[in-house]
């Protein structure tokens, strides 16, 4: 079968593309946090971003209640969250969007998505930019563990690489997707030169923190590799779990509070994330964010995606010739049965 089509042709590429990685804590409500995301597009862009990248769920929040208390505790906080979560044509998104034509600039904000069937979400991610070639809004496959208490599945109708003016042909997997082979091929099958991996802050797995969940490992692992075969320029992009943003998921993630320190315990046991960049090569490009607020730059050459796929390229002769594979993937969107 052929590849996936992408929303355009390939164009002419800007030989250099600025890219932002905000590696950031959102705040205790949307409203001031979507202040927040207006505020630093608007920092990025005047220091001449082109592409500006945020974590996963950032709006308006990564949920972490379900990994620090039992789901009998947290009803009332999955109930908090779906409230402040948002509609992909809201007045949110719809900020979000202006924001990035007054500014000329390529937004990638990851949203909770509320549904207007179910109280179930997924969460894609509202790519927004100046120029008149559509981006989809690639949502989270599957969520992963205790995830699947708070978000429901998403649909395949996102797994499109977007040609862009500024930017280049740009891709993005959530998250763990970024571990899953088909989904990856999915992508990598349709030539991106630049990859977005948005990640939450911590990812709690056990109570004990020297056998926790290592997010700068596992987030690097995933990075490094798929450039490395993409020959493209990937983005870690993970938020930052401050003091105050800790004491806050620690507060309201249980409605007994008699488990305050063992929530505290778990928060204070998990790695945080590093946000972070990957060249074609694997190896790492750009600044690096881990443990403060701040944005990380990097400036990338897209030229550089050529080079290596003369040495390797796995979606052509001569390595696809020895065996033929056939792929393919639903990119219908699913809505409530009507």
């Amino acid at each position: 079968m052929p590849p996936p089509t992408s929303t355009s042709t390939p164009s002419s590429s800007p030989p250099l593309v600025k890219i932002a990685a905000c590696h950031l804590s959102p705040t205790p409500t949307t409203t001031s946090t979507l202040q927040k995301i207006l505020t630093t597009i608007d920092t990025a862009a005047t220091n001449s971003a082109n592409l500006i990248v945020f974590p996963e769920a950032f709006l308006p929040g990564f949920p972490l209640f379900p990994a620090i208390s039992a789901p009998v505790d947290t009803a009332g906080q999955f109930e908090e969250y779906v409230r402040a979560s948002v509609y992909a044509d809201g007045p949110e998104i719809g900020e979000v969007r202006e924001k990035c034509r007054e500014r000329g600039v390529v937004v990638s904000l990851g949203f909770s998505e509320r549904s207007r069937a179910s109280a179930g979400k997924s969460h894609p991610k509202a790519r927004t930019k100046a120029d008149p070639i559509p981006f989809t809004n690639p949502q989270k496959l599957v969520p992963t563990f205790w995830e699947k208490l708070v978000w429901s599945p998403g649909d395949g109708h996102g797994l499109v690489v977007s040609d862009t003016k500024t930017c280049g042909r740009v891709g993005a997997l959530i998250c763990g997707e970024n571990t899953n082979p088909l989904a990856r091929y999915a992508l990598t099958s349709q030539s991106p030169q630049i990859h977005l991996m948005p990640f939450p802050p911590v990812w709690p797995t056990t109570r004990n923190p020297h056998s926790n969940y290592d997010n700068r490992s596992a987030n690097a692992i995933r990075g490094a590799s798929y450039a490395f075969e993409a020959k493209c320029f990937v983005v870690v992009c993970a938020a930052l779990l401050d003091d105050e943003t800790r004491a806050a998921a620690v507060e309201a993630g249980g409605e007994y509070p008699e488990g305050r320190e063992q929530r505290r315990e778990v928060l204070v046991g998990a790695r945080q994330a590093v946000t972070q960049f990957f060249g074609p090569d694997g190896g790492r490009v750009g600044e690096e964010r881990e443990g403060e607020e701040g944005i990380a730059w990097a400036e990338v050459d897209l030229g550089r995606c050529l080079g290596g796929k003369r040495l390797r390229e796995l979606f052509s002769f001569p390595f696809s010739s020895v065996a033929r594979v056939e792929e393919s993937a639903s990119r219908k969107g699913y809505g409530a049965l009507g």
